[in-house]
């Protein structure tokens, strides 16, 4: 029997992109710029949220 997080799980989303194994990418919304730093220099970069296909939220939108 399938639980309601389990149904609703990121691998059976529309929104959600399989990257590798059970990771990948939420598409739900925009990508996120985030900074950090490298050899002491600020670098940016944008990306999508990475999550496990066994995470959920409550954007969720079954996938046909």
């Amino acid at each position: 029997m399938k639980t309601k997080t389990t149904t609703r799980a990121c691998a059976a989303c529309t929104y959600w992109n399989k990257l590798e194994d059970d990771h990948g990418e939420c598409r739900r919304h925009a990508p996120q710029t985030i900074a950090f730093e490298v050899d002491d220099e600020v670098k940016f970069e944008s990306m999508f949220p990475v999550t496990a296909g066994d995470d959920w939220c409550g954007d969720f939108s079954k996938a046909d």
